[in-house]
């Protein structure tokens, strides 16, 4: 909340000039106007640069990881064989799903946009949409226990048998310390310890906070301003993480009207709502990281906008109505041009490291 609070205090500030000054008594006001002090852009401020990732102390971090990486590309961890972590959160689609809604083991369309996975690490109790899991582990065993993988999750501790007692899985396992019987809980902590290293910080945007001014063009910083400036859309996605969900202890929700349209107030998908029965979350969902944005269309909780611009066009001209849009989003009238600058600053996000299935295969 700090960092937010200091990004929203700098954009006002830049935003406020000096109040003009009133003539002295005795003269006219032509003879001593002064002119108005240039405004200051908010892209040639100091910007937010991403925290250095802090985890708890762990001897067996690094074997953990390994066994975790291979766990995240190997298929026989679904019920089907069929699926692995690595089909909804491919390179191609930018790590987040490729189909508008996630496709799970024996091809069941599930509920919802696969998002990004890029600095998960950084969320501290809101995971999924709907930030109904509240740690990575968590996390991990409800999408293999769930429809994602399909294995269900009073079978989780049998399928982790199984996948131990393969010969390569077995050295894994022991090297990271899990002895003896391994259960669900040791495989989510690997799957977890894995996605903890996929850190995006050495985007484009990065280099230009750290003082690279070479690292973004004209038009990019230009949509910078854009973005901290009349766009407001530092509200919900404030750097350096670009999302109001990471780094931060309580997350907020926002409604702004997507699934909503024509259908029925029975129909929508209700999202934080169902996790905290408070009607002010109906239709309230966990602002995604703008991070590699332009490489993971499509776009929003159920993947129904395909093109980043009508992404863009439809937050800023202030969302869709609905019964419990939020109220901080509204109709910023920015100009054909002024997109345009948006746009070519997102591509300033796009993060250069890609996932990389192991070597070699248990």
């Amino acid at each position: 909340m700090k960092l937010r609070a200091a990004v929203i205090a700098a954009v006002a500030l830049v935003g406020c000039g000096k109040k003009k000054e009133e003539p002295p008594v005795g003269t006219t006001g032509s003879a001593t106007a002064q002119p108005e002090p240039p405004k200051v852009r908010p892209s040639q401020q100091p910007l937010p640069q991403m925290p250095a990732l802090e985890l708890p102390a762990d001897p067996k971090r690094n074997e953990k990881i390994e066994l975790g990486h291979a766990l995240f590309f190997d298929k026989r961890l679904s019920a089907n064989n069929d699926r692995a972590c690595y089909s909804c959160h491919m390179n191609e689609d930018g790590n987040g799903g490729h189909d508008p809604i996630a496709i799970g083991s024996g091809d069941k369309k599930q509920t919802r946009h696969a998002p990004v996975i890029w600095n998960v690490a950084y969320l501290k109790g809101a995971f999924y949409w709907d930030g109904r899991a509240k740690t990575l582990e968590d996390n991990a065993a409800a999408a293999w226990g769930g429809g994602n993988m399909g294995v269900g999750k009073d079978n989780l501790d049998k399928k982790a048998a199984e996948i131990a007692a393969i010969p390569g899985y077995k050295k894994l396992f022991e090297a990271a310390g899990f002895t003896g019987e391994v259960k669900a809980d040791q495989v989510a902590q690997a799957l977890s310890e894995y996605e903890r290293t996929l850190v995006c910080k050495d985007t484009r945007y990065d280099k230009f906070a750290a003082g690279d001014k070479t690292a973004m063009t004209d038009q990019e910083q230009h949509g910078l301003d854009v973005f901290l400036g009349k766009g407001k859309c530092f509200m919900c996605h404030a750097p350096p993480f670009f999302t109001q969900a990471m780094g931060v202890d309580t997350v907020a929700f926002f409604n702004v009207g997507i699934g909503t349209s024509g259908v029925a107030d029975d129909k929508v998908d209700i999202g934080r709502m169902k996790v905290s029965n408070n009607t002010a979350d109906w239709g309230a969902f966990k602002p995604p990281s703008l991070r590699n944005i332009t490489k993971s269309a499509p776009y929003f909780h159920d993947g129904s906008v395909a093109k980043l611009d009508d992404a863009v066009k439809l937050m800023s001209s202030g969302g869709i109505a609905n019964r419990n849009k939020t109220p901080i989003l509204s109709d910023t009238g920015l100009t054909d041009a002024e997109r345009g600058d948006l746009l070519a600053f997102l591509a300033t996000l796009d993060c250069p490291g890609k996932l990389e299935q192991p070597a070699t295969m248990p």
